[in-house]
């Protein structure tokens, strides 16, 4: 992806204070309630009821839209992205304190609201600290440049001749705080042009960023304080649990019968909700004083309905119709590979190799369910309380829903009880929206049970990938084609963020990413297919590493694959082709040294596994992969390792120990980056042997987890994390490390038995056939 493909959605800009019509919101077992002043959430720090307080003067300075300084010193640095248990208000603060120069006690963070001056508000795809870096480190320029431009005029000195430090300007002689010189007054404005070029801090000299300091968020995540949307409380507000229809799209409501809802204590009633906007169409909901009144009436609340086109579809007919599309050779977007016209290379093999490789059905199942309050102010703007990670991209949804222009609607920030990809798409908040416009506005709490929350996913979609590779005679690489087919979300959710491949046709990179990998293999054609039978049945979702969590499967095993056809090690086989030239060159800012970055992860990990060097026990190995992240214009350079032993007999795999090497630029925040790449790994290893789903009649056969088996405490491996340090640009880590665990684990299996495994999640009955056949 990358900027360029960033737009700016439509927003909402409500800056005027809200209306405190009886809206609170509570953790009751502390006893406070907290407003929401200036259009801005009080979420993460609730102990002041008017959000951060300015000084008792009032006097504050705000250098650019980021951040403000008051007259005690204090900074409160403004965040747009969602925290989801990622610190990421931790790491973006730091950046702009370290450039700013202010203690790290005097700073605080803020999660805003919705408002169209914030641009694109956006919490995925790792991007997260790559997109903060730049701007915020120009955001703490100036104030800094500002602030000693202010005491240099002062003392009649030249700025020149003064520095500052931890809040305070000194020219040697003089000395004075921030506090001061914002409670002096103070104003100072920068054009986009002068923040461009005001000279930043040397890396030498940052003091902040790379260093151990206490996350903002910690504190009141302990002790309970912690606002999350299931807090989110309304006076006068009503409950309500959707009744969710057989197909996701086309379901019509026949009939509903209330009766025997009524004698249960609390219902108030049952809508049939009508959605101009076409997000949730034949919807129920049901409506009760309390949650459980809701809950318990809706089971007795019987529904007919009209069911979708698709109301028979299976995961098997989706991935037969992936299968019809890679081998309808004109179905596709090509990518701008150095050269994807790969005919003449496998028109000239000596020798070809092919292989198929299948994932099934992902679900997020974050802690919390989704959910969501919304109501209509007495000013008429339609408030939306809940956890969300792109804000700009439902705004214009909502519109539509509530047929209300977009300064109308404004979105409240709340702390994700996970999110995991699951909350870039908010079309829950579409039924409370309408059940609040259904009752002329009233506050509605609409909450999902987990059964609930796991039909109405937004699934990883199922994926069929063929991957070919030509050699030559002496087994030298002429060229490798890799034809990728699944569900887009990016197709239904925003298409604007498509680009389109050499042959013209748009493509989703978020389905595709990974397989545009960074090997020299001669002639590359890879081929994003787009399956329309998957979104007709559901609506495909961002998961937690996205398309490199299937493509690199395939890339990473077929690789593995490759090196055991041409003989040679498979260690060795990769770094041969991580040639860091022509294509894979590399470019500054984001991926300077290209392949040859890459290829140094591969020999750290492989150095720190003990890969090839190692004698292991009978049906214990060590498998490798490496992947760069998420995109080619945003490379997180990534290397994995996996030992294990397999029982021949039961097909249990024993996962024993992981080594991850990651080069990601320069490390912001050292306690997140290892706590996201922990993370990262550990679902990917969930995913790999215990997570997935199958679509069964339109829907996911399993809705809660006594069906649906994640990563147990009990499975979890020990783990060596390991990170290059550089000065480059930071890029992301929420996701690369959830990459390479897949594909390493296959291979260890191929090392331990000699049984290739093409599918995830691979299960011990896949390695007992597997070793028959």
């Amino acid at each position: 992806m990358g900027n360029k493909l960033l737009s700016r959605l439509t927003g909402s800009d409500n800056s005027s204070e809200m209306n405190r019509r009886g809206f609170m919101v509570s953790m009751t077992a502390a006893g406070v309630a907290f407003g929401f002043p200036r259009a801005s959430s009080a979420a993460m720090d609730p102990a002041a009821a008017d959000g951060f307080p300015v000084s008792s003067n009032g006097q504050t300075f705000e250098p650019t839209l980021w951040y403000w300084i008051d007259s005690d010193g204090r900074v409160n640095v403004n965040i747009i992205r969602a925290e989801m248990g990622q610190h990421v208000g931790t790491a973006i603060a730091r950046i702009l304190a370290d450039e700013l120069e202010v203690a790290w006690e005097d700073v605080h963070i803020t999660h805003v609201d919705t408002a169209e001056r914030w641009g694109t508000m956006v919490t995925g795809g790792s991007w997260s600290v790559w997109q903060s870096w730049p701007v915020y480190r120009q955001a703490g320029a100036a104030g800094r440049t500002a602030l000693i431009e202010a005491a240099a005029s002062q003392w009649g000195v030249d700025a020149a001749t003064c520095t500052a430090r931890n809040g305070t300007v000194t020219d040697g002689t003089n000395s004075i705080t921030y506090g001061e010189l914002v409670g002096a007054g103070l104003e100072r404005s920068f054009t986009e042009d002068e923040l461009k070029a005001l000279p930043l801090k040397p890396h030498s000299e940052l003091r902040l960023v790379g260093k151990d300091v206490t996350a903002l968020d910690i504190e009141n995540k302990i002790n309970g304080k912690t606002i999350y949307g299931l807090d989110a409380k309304v006076e006068g507000m009503v409950y309500a649990v959707p009744m969710i229809p057989p197909t996701r799209l086309g379901s019509a409501v026949a009939s509903i019968d209330d009766s025997g809802a009524k004698g249960v204590k609390g219902y108030l009633q049952t809508l049939a909700l009508e959605d101009p906007s076409g997000t949730v169409p034949g919807w129920v909901v049901v409506l009760g004083t309390s949650l459980v009144a809701a809950k318990w009436a809706s089971e007795a609340v019987k529904v007919s309905w009209n069911a979708g086109e698709t109301a028979a579809v299976s995961e098997a007919d989706i991935n037969n119709r992936s299968r019809e599309l890679i081998a309808d050779g004109t179905s596709g977007s090509i990518l701008h590979t150095e050269t994807p016209d790969t005919t003449a290379a496998f028109d000239g093999a000596a020798e070809v190799l092919e292989a198929e490789y299948v994932t099934q059905t992902v679900l997020h199942f974050q802690l919390e369910p989704v959910n969501a309050t919304a109501f209509q102010n007495e000013e008429g703007i339609w408030e939306i309380h809940t956890g969300n990670q792109w804000q700009s991209l439902i705004l214009p949804t909502l519109s539509a829903a509530l047929e209300a222009p977009a300064d109308k609607i404004v979105m409240r920030t709340y702390m994700l009880g996970g999110g995991f990809g699951r909350r870039l798409n908010g079309d829950y908040t579409v039924p409370a929206a309408l059940t609040s416009k259904a009752l002329g506005g009233k506050p509605v709490k609409l909450v999902f049970m987990r059964e609930d929350d796991a039909k109405f996913d937004s699934p990883r979609s199922p994926s069929v990938q063929k991957l070919r590779m030509a050699f030559d005679g002496d087994k030298k690489v002429l060229g490798m084609e890799h034809h990728a087919a699944a569900g887009w979300p990016t197709a239904v959710m925003v298409p604007s963020f498509m680009p389109k491949g050499a042959n013209g046709e748009p493509y989703d990179p978020f389905a595709v990413d990974g397989a545009d990998h960074w090997y020299t293999v001669g002639a590359h054609r890879v081929r994003a297919i787009f399956n329309d039978l998957a979104n007709k049945t559901f609506r495909p979702g961002f998961l937690r590493s996205v398309g490199p969590g299937w493509t690199n499967f395939a890339v990473e095993s077929f690789m593995d694959e490759a090196a055991h056809r041409a003989g040679v090690d498979p260690l060795e086989f990769r770094l041969q082709h991580l040639k860091a030239e022509g294509y894979n060159a590399g470019s500054a800012p984001n991926a300077v040294g290209g392949a040859s970055r890459q290829a140094a992860v591969l020999e750290k990990v492989a150095k720190m596994s003990g890969y090839g060097t190692t004698d292991l026990p009978e049906g214990t190995a060590i498998g490798i992969a490496t992947t760069f992240g998420q995109s080619r214009s945003m490379p997180t350079w990534t290397a994995g390792a996996v030992r294990l032993h397999v029982d021949r007999v039961s097909g249990q795999i024993d996962v024993q120990k992981m080594w991850l090497a990651f080069d990601c630029g320069t490390v912001v925040d050292p306690d997140s980056a290892l706590a996201q790449c922990e993370g990262a790994a550990l679902w990917g290893l969930s995913m790999a042997l215990y997570e997935g789903t199958k679509i069964e009649d339109s829907n996911v056969v399993d809705r809660n987890l006594g069906t649906y088996t994640p990563l147990r405490m009990i499975d979890t491996p020990e783990m060596d994390i390991s990170f290059v340090e550089s000065t480059e640009v930071p890029v992301g880590l929420g996701e690369p490390g959830t990459t390479v665990i897949a594909p390493a684990i296959a291979n260890a299996i191929y090392n331990a038995v000699g049984a290739r495994l093409r599918h995830l999640p691979i299960k011990p009955d896949d390695i007992v056939s597997a070793l028959k056949a």
